[in-house]
């Protein structure tokens, strides 16, 4: 038998020397999978079996080859809900769930907001509105049929309206009647390749990553459907690169269907996301 406390020691060591971000959390998140009980009660662990005990040297060594975590375990989390995830859909981030939020509070006091996502990847904002806002009426597309796969597992018995597709052809029934319009879109410039860290550029489809020269190919596509979608006065939220926070906010500037453009930041301080309002003439 082996003791957790010495596992997850080693376990630390072996990741902080592969370079591992956070290698402290990961090696809690795996360990705690092995064991199959929740992160915060390993305190409670008292011996890890000879199998468990390969289960993890083999996750360890895995991790420190770059495999993503969540690939590892099957598994991510967002704001309060579980996603199932795996290689070919985008592992959701918690940048993501900052705008998340913002969204969510801006629809409180809406009677059954009609939301569209667009850019589904694994449904994880989808859900999360859906497990907040139960009252909200929400839309969803996807292009990749493997992340469109996970979106609609994850979506499952959610009541979300998850369709395959392109964005800028999806919810035509929609045209003007839309409260919310929020994505997370491809936004890397071709360009920056060699600047994404590997365990990103590696692991995370690419249909999820590369928008175009500058980054924006997407997301000038959001604007436009968001445009089509939403009705006057509605809202439309857009994840962005931190480098982007003059350049993306431009985007919705230049079609100039939209009041209110602003550009807003995560909880690291780094800008994230552009809003903006659907003015009031509807002739753009």
């Amino acid at each position: 038998m082996t003791r957790p406390s010495a596992l997850l020691s080693a376990a630390v060591r072996t990741l902080t020397d592969a370079g591992a971000p956070s290698p402290a959390a990961e090696a809690r998140t795996l360990l705690a999978h092995v064991l199959r009980v929740d992160p915060s009660r390993l305190v409670l662990a008292t011996e890890v079996t000879q199998e468990q005990r390969h289960q993890m040297d083999e996750l360890i060594a895995q991790r420190a080859q770059g495999i993503p975590v969540q690939h590892l375990t099957g598994e991510a989390f967002f704001r309060h809900v579980r996603l199932e995830v795996g290689p070919g859909v985008f592992i959701p981030r918690p940048e993501t769930e900052v705008m998340t939020g913002w969204a969510i509070d801006e629809l409180q006091g809406v009677n059954e907001p009609v939301v569209v996502e667009l850019c589904a990847g694994s449904g994880a904002i989808s859900k999360a509105i859906a497990d907040e806002l139960p009252s909200a009426r929400i839309h969803a597309v996807e292009l990749d049929d493997s992340a469109f796969d996970f979106a609609q597992r994850n979506l499952a018995g959610t009541g979300v309206d998850l369709r395959p597709g392109d964005m800028a052809l999806a919810f035509a029934e929609l045209d003007g009647s839309v409260d919310l319009v929020i994505s997370n879109p491809p936004y890397i410039p071709l360009e920056a390749w060699e600047s994404v860290a590997a365990d990103v550029r590696d692991h995370d489809p690419a249909l999820a990553l590369w928008s175009g020269d500058d980054g924006l190919d997407a997301t000038r596509v959001v604007a436009r459907t968001a445009a089509r979608l939403l009705r006057a006065g509605g809202l439309v939220c857009s994840e962005h690169a931190e480098v982007q926070e003059r350049s993306a906010p431009q985007v919705f500037v230049d079609h100039g269907g939209f009041t209110e453009v602003a550009d807003n930041r995560d909880l690291a301080g780094r800008p994230r996301f552009v809003t903006a309002r659907r003015g009031t003439r509807r002739d753009r």
